[in-house]
């Protein structure tokens, strides 16, 4: 089973490390207990990492660290993993908002229909909430 799923890359979201300035990579997936963002420039794996996501309110705000660095083409994608356990359920309901925001603007742009964020929540949940991937425990 997949443990990072396929998520809306037109997300924004922002990356700190130490006291350096927030870098705003390209979303790739969520997973269970992290997720996978595209950069320019490696990350040492161990590095840890605030990751930002400020679609919410309040802002979806982690500490992660970074357990992979992997080339890609020009730019490298990093895996980070949670440091709190609780972060996880807290992604998720983040992904799924990241989901409706996205189907929101897909109707905007090629249905010409302006939803509230309320309307295509409640669209989006009656279309896809029963697809949803579930990354739980498979016992």
């Amino acid at each position: 089973m997949r443990r990072f799923i396929r998520h809306p890359s037109d997300i924004p979201i922002e990356v700190r490390r130490d006291n350096q300035s927030r870098a705003k990579p390209a979303l790739r997936d969520v997973s269970h207990g992290g997720l996978c963002f595209r950069v320019p420039e490696p990350v040492a794996v161990g590095d840890l990492v605030t990751v930002r996501i400020a679609l919410t309110r309040p802002a979806f705000e982690v500490e992660a660290r970074v357990i992979w660095c992997l080339p890609d083409g020009l730019a490298w994608q990093v895996g980070v993993q949670f440091l709190d356990p609780n972060d996880q359920f807290r992604a998720r309901m983040v992904e799924q908002i990241c989901h409706i925001e996205q189907y929101r603007r897909e109707q905007r742009e090629r249905a010409g229909r302006q939803l509230t964020s309320h309307e295509a929540a409640l669209e989006w949940i009656a279309k896809f909430a029963h697809a949803f991937p579930y990354t739980g425990p498979t016992n």
